[in-house]
């Protein structure tokens, strides 16, 4: 999860509540995340008695509600489990898509498409390359034409 940087992005901290940011962030993404959240407590020995409990939930507060309560934001994954199961896919259509994600996630060009588009490129190259087609089902769940994609 990315709590810190977006909420860094709305919301001016000065350096010497950084930490506390951190510390907070940690905590929310485990209260989203984990089936056994550790305790403030915990959290503010980890960081050396920096902050008060107090001041960890004072910024919990502040940081969900910067964040409007948006506490993730869709991935490729997101969107190729939906896009995978609207084409009904075989295990090979699934793996070959999977692997082209993680290849193109590291490359800086592809930061101007959004998740949806290339989760749709790839998807619709295995799908193509399988059936031949890209058909109205996979148009729907999408919203992209065979056109936009290739």
């Amino acid at each position: 999860m990315n709590l810190i940087d977006r909420f860094l992005a709305v919301q001016l901290v000065i350096r010497k509540k950084l930490q506390l940011v951190g510390i907070t962030a940690l905590l929310l993404a485990c209260k989203y995340e984990e089936i056994s959240v550790p305790v403030v407590e915990d959290l503010i020995l980890i960081s050396d008695k920096a902050n008060a409990r107090k001041e960890v939930l004072e910024m919990e507060k502040l940081m969900v509600n910067a964040l409007q309560f948006n506490m993730t934001v869709p991935t490729t994954y997101v969107f190729i489990r939906r896009f995978l199961k609207a084409s009904q896919s075989d295990k090979k259509v699934e793996l070959v898509s999977f692997f082209l994600i993680e290849l193109y996630l590291v490359e800086y060009e592809m930061i101007r498409f959004p998740p949806s588009m290339l989760v749709a490129i790839f998807t619709a190259q295995c799908t193509i390359g399988v059936s031949r087609e890209w058909n109205a089902t996979c148009r729907k769940y999408s919203s992209y034409d065979k056109n936009q994609i290739l």
